[in-house]
């Protein structure tokens, strides 16, 4: 028996929806196709962390290398990368032939980066830099992260003594927006939205939901923390020692109450109980 156009239309909504979605993924801007130097970095920065990524999604970015002569051995690169638990899923920037032995390795083309809509200056106090990517370049280096906590530690007390001071932020803060509160704690007394960045040399309070980054200790202070009254972020970061949370939350932290902590190289999310 025939099925009609109409049913058979009624049928698929039913089972489906199809809609556009902006996700956040770690971008990995590499600098060299020597694949050698990449593994050191990776080994160097990460070997004592197995597992850090727990299969993060991974856009590689080629804009660097797109002038390269050198072709890159894009099945050895993504063994590598997955070895260290991250997700290749898409690569951009590179040159056609780049981008055609990317494709033809089963990445996904991603479009160029877009710079980000500047905002008021008076909506983004003490603005920084932004610190989103991840960057691999030879001589082997560590791919970049908040600043290593040794080498924090040394610059502080190498720069002249600043009064520790607490900034309030009392203004929701929209994707792109970055925040850092310089020699003290961050208290943000609305929505971090997601896409936006917090950073403190001390602790982070946020009273309100936290939906973007927020970066703590970034001097180094291994005894900052960041606490959350509705915690949901997209990454922490105490000193140095950081974790994305697009793999979700423990089922005690997410969207409560709660706080982030350093034990050792480790981060602890806990609730927060009253």
């Amino acid at each position: 028996m025939a099925v009609s156009s109409k049913a058979s239309k009624a049928n698929a909504t039913a089972v489906f929806d199809l809609k556009s979605a902006q996700l956040s993924v770690l971008a990995l801007l590499l600098k060299t196709p020597e694949l050698e130097a990449l593994r050191e970095a990776l080994a160097q920065r990460y070997g004592a962390t197995p597992g850090v990524f727990e299969q993060e999604p991974l856009c590689i970015d080629l804009s660097a290398l797109r002038e390269a002569a050198r072709p890159l051995d894009f099945e050895a690169l993504l063994a590598l990368l997955r070895g260290h638990g991250f997700n290749p899923v898409a690569a951009r920037g590179g040159s056609e032939e780049q981008m055609a032995a990317a494709r033809a390795a089963g990445l996904s083309e991603a479009p160029d980066e877009v710079a980000p809509r500047a905002e008021p200056a008076q909506d983004l106090p003490q603005a920084v830099e932004p610190v989103a990517e991840v960057a691999v370049e030879t001589p082997a280096e560590p791919v970049a992260a908040p600043v290593p906590v040794a080498e924090a530690a040394a610059a502080a007390a190498a720069a002249p003594a600043v009064q520790a001071r607490t900034l309030i932020i009392d203004k929701p803060l929209r994707s792109g927006q970055q925040v850092y509160a310089r020699g003290g704690d961050l208290i943000v007394l609305a929505v971090v939205s997601f896409g936006a960045e917090v950073i403190a040399d001390g602790s982070i309070h946020v009273y309100a939901p936290l939906r973007g980054r927020a970066l703590a200790g970034a001097q180094g202070d291994t005894s900052a923390r960041i606490f959350a009254a509705v915690m949901e972020p997209q990454l922490v970061s105490i000193a140095g020692t950081w974790r994305t949370l697009e793999n979700g939350l423990p089922a005690d932290v997410v969207g409560k109450p709660s706080q982030v902590r350093l034990d050792g190289d480790k981060l602890l999310f806990e609730p927060l109980k009253f």
